[in-house]
């Protein structure tokens, strides 16, 4: 069943979607979300992004905390889409072509199909690697500090395409 694309927006900016599986919540304290944010393509809405922090509440994403980045999606994604924008993505932040040889059958592990109003949540555990989940479920781990470092700067290292989206997501929340 479709989701009418507004019927979603407002699911997305109720609260609704804002909420991390059980198993994320359980693994650290204090989960708080921290900033939040749409990535568009030519004017099309792709997703909703918001990232979570896990800690005390003056802890900040670029402290070295936890954190975990929800993406509530707008729209249907084959994985093989996800699997080669994040390969590009991680390529133009330096990953070597060793590295991506490597992580690129990792990503494929790790990520479904997308479908209109499926929410992905990546857990960037530093100095250890990243886990992920699609619809609450948990779809396994990359155990590669790099590959998560390089990964989630897609979204949050200050050469982002999207200085927008990483703006928002870095915006403190109010307290």
């Amino acid at each position: 069943m479709k989701i009418p694309l507004m019927a979603l927006l407002f699911w997305a900016s109720s609260g609704l979607a804002q909420a991390l599986p059980d198993a994320v919540r359980q693994s650290e304290t204090a989960w708080r979300q921290w900033g939040s944010g749409e990535m568009s393509w030519l004017g099309f809405p792709i997703y909703r992004a918001t990232l979570w922090v896990a800690g005390a509440p003056t802890t900040t994403p670029a402290a070295g905390a936890t954190s975990a980045l929800q993406l509530d999606y707008l729209r249907d994604i084959p994985r093989e889409r996800l699997v080669q924008t994040s390969v590009d993505e991680m390529r133009r932040l330096g990953a070597s072509e060793a590295q991506l040889q490597r992580w690129e059958p990792e990503l494929r592990r790790v990520f479904p199909e997308v479908k209109e109003g499926d929410s992905i949540v990546g857990v960037h555990y530093p100095g250890r690697g990243a886990a992920f989940y699609h619809r609450g479920r948990a779809t396994g781990e990359v155990v590669d500090a790099e590959f998560a470092r390089l990964f989630f700067g897609i979204w949050l290292d200050p050469r982002s395409r999207s200085p927008s989206l990483r703006a928002a997501l870095l915006k403190r929340p109010e307290s």
